[in-house]
């Protein structure tokens, strides 16, 4: 049986994926550069005595842990979490305790492309997308949006650009057993932007970073900045995305993939 893979992660670059605060610095050195470094630990080599009188090449990096393609544990969105659960909540895992066994599952997408910058996703709009696709969820599916951010990718507007989920979507999904999300935008919530906007306008302190409180609550992780959404079917694929081992990491970056059979 044939096997397909869609790559779901950006690159690591000094292109508008985030913010400037955001966005990583690469100090590249080739291998014509690296010479003097890798001669001093050989005495008396030269050039002459490599192939093509080429060293290595290697990079320094500098950057957030919430750059690219990257996953949020629950400790990023608040200290506990599982207070809808257990009775005074228990510590926030970071994102060096994600359970393995959460980060390949099958996927489902919902295509929220038709929304609009700003719009706040609510649970019926979850429950019309997957009547829409004939699709019942299962706990620990992996749910996957596809926002507008996803075209807008490397552009200035990206990270103001998408939808994004609310309070009430957020618990939709995890009190249906969903433990692992992610989305194309900048943020699983809407952008700050729109969030300032109407908090100036309601004073409604409810609606600060909302989509991610809703972790204090039930637990789960949380992918963004993913691309290449608009190339997997509605469900049908299963979704790898281990991420990388920092401890007490509020995140880390990691290389989601869609695995499609047949």
């Amino acid at each position: 049986m044939a096997r397909r893979f869609i790559d779901l992660s950006v690159t690591l670059e000094d292109k508008p994926t985030s913010p400037p605060h955001h966005r990583p610095k690469i100090h590249y050195v080739d291998h014509d550069q690296s010479f003097d470094l890798f001669s001093k630990l050989f005495d008396g080599i030269g050039p002459q005595d490599l192939p093509e009188g080429k060293a290595w090449a290697v990079e320094q990096m500098e950057l957030s842990t919430h750059a690219g393609t990257h996953m949020d544990a629950p400790w990023h969105y608040h200290p506990t979490t599982d207070h809808a659960l257990v009775a005074g909540g228990r510590p926030a895992p970071g994102i060096d305790e994600v359970p393995l066994d959460w980060c390949q599952r099958p996927g489902v997408k919902l295509d929220f492309r038709h929304f609009d910058a700003g719009y706040v996703v609510t649970s019926a709009d979850i429950e019309a997308e997957l009547k829409r696709i004939g699709y019942a969820l299962q706990p620990l599916d992996i749910v996957l949006a596809n926002t507008r951010a996803g075209a807008r990718q490397g552009l200035e507007d990206y990270w103001e650009s998408a939808c994004g989920f609310g309070r009430d979507a957020t618990l939709w999904l995890t009190e249906r057993g969903v433990r692992v999300v992610g989305t194309d935008s900048y943020s699983w919530d809407p952008a700050f932007k729109f969030v300032v906007e109407r908090y100036r306008r309601d004073h409604d302190p409810a609606i600060i970073w909302e989509g991610h409180k809703a972790g204090r609550d039930i637990g789960y992780f949380q992918m963004e900045k993913l691309t290449n959404l608009d190339q997997l079917p509605p469900h049908g694929f299963t979704v790898s995305c281990f991420p990388i081992k920092i401890k007490n990491g509020s995140a880390a970056w990691c290389r989601a993939v869609a695995i499609l059979e047949g």
